[in-house]
């Protein structure tokens, strides 16, 4: 017997007698209280991270406790298909090996290569779910584009469409203009960079001078309603109450006085 314990010595062996013998999976037994846990499927592009660890770790203790007591239980598998992170990744592999993009290919054509992209690397991450010992049922494998899915996502927005619970409203939005689509908060890199103060002169409506506005947003200064002050700050303590002249707008507006104003 070795000194250490080697996990590939170990582990892949039993995982695959364990997988042969059926023993994660489960059928329908009326006799039995189910227990089923879905995966949070991962996407199929890229690869378990600790956090992925964890989370599966919590499940397949609680799927095994539950097995043990006598459930009927059942852990699903499965992919996302990670529309705009696979698209991305098939793009830059296309353009690196053939100098094209997916406008050369055509729509069919970008289709076929996004889904051979998926098989060729889709298994990596249900490999390194199987590398973590995860107790799931294999042979209820899915994925978030198969024919089933698909067909229940479409179903169920009709529906909520159907029922004025899904609308298109007017909001600001990570915009990709390589992709022409919106991207949520989590799939945009965010970089921080210097930006610029600019400081503008709002001249006294009585032209007695001017009250100098500093901002870092200066194309907001058109929807003005009004210059606010702290009411503490000596500076201004005198103008409160004064009108000023918004520049370009030429449209008066007041000096307030509000303690959210910082003093700093």
């Amino acid at each position: 017997m070795g000194k250490t314990y080697v996990p590939e010595q170990v582990e892949t062996k039993w995982y695959q007698y364990w997988e042969k013998n059926g023993f994660f999976h489960a059928e329908v037994d009326k006799s039995k209280e189910p227990f089923c846990i879905v995966i949070p499927p991962p996407n199929v592009t890229g690869q378990l991270h600790m956090g992925h660890a964890l989370d599966n770790t919590y499940q397949d203790i609680f799927i095994r406790w539950k097995r043990m007591q006598g459930y009927n239980t059942v852990w699903i598998p499965g992919t996302d298909h990670a529309g705009i992170a696979t698209q991305a990744r098939v793009e830059d592999h296309i353009r690196a090996t053939e100098g094209k993009t997916r406008h050369d290919l055509g729509r069919e054509e970008f289709l076929n290569r996004t889904w051979a992209w998926k098989e060729d690397h889709g298994d990596q991450i249900l490999n390194q779910l199987k590398k973590l010992g995860a107790s799931l049922d294999w042979e209820r494998e899915r994925f978030t584009m198969d024919e089933g899915c698909s067909r229940a996502v479409r179903e169920v927005f009709v529906r909520l469409y159907e029922k004025g619970l899904i609308y298109q409203g007017h909001y600001s939005v990570n915009w990709c203009p390589q992709c022409s689509t919106t991207l949520s908060d989590i799939e945009v890199e965010h970089e921080d960079e210097d930006g610029k103060l600019y400081h503008i002169r709002y001249p006294y409506a009585d032209g007695s001078g001017y009250i100098l506005i500093a901002t870092t947003r200066p194309e907001t200064m058109l929807g003005d309603t009004a210059v606010a002050v702290n009411p503490h700050d000596e500076r201004y303590i005198d103008i409160i109450g004064k009108k000023v002249i918004l520049p370009l707008v030429d449209k008066e507006i007041p000096i307030i006085a509000d303690d959210y104003v910082d003093l700093e």
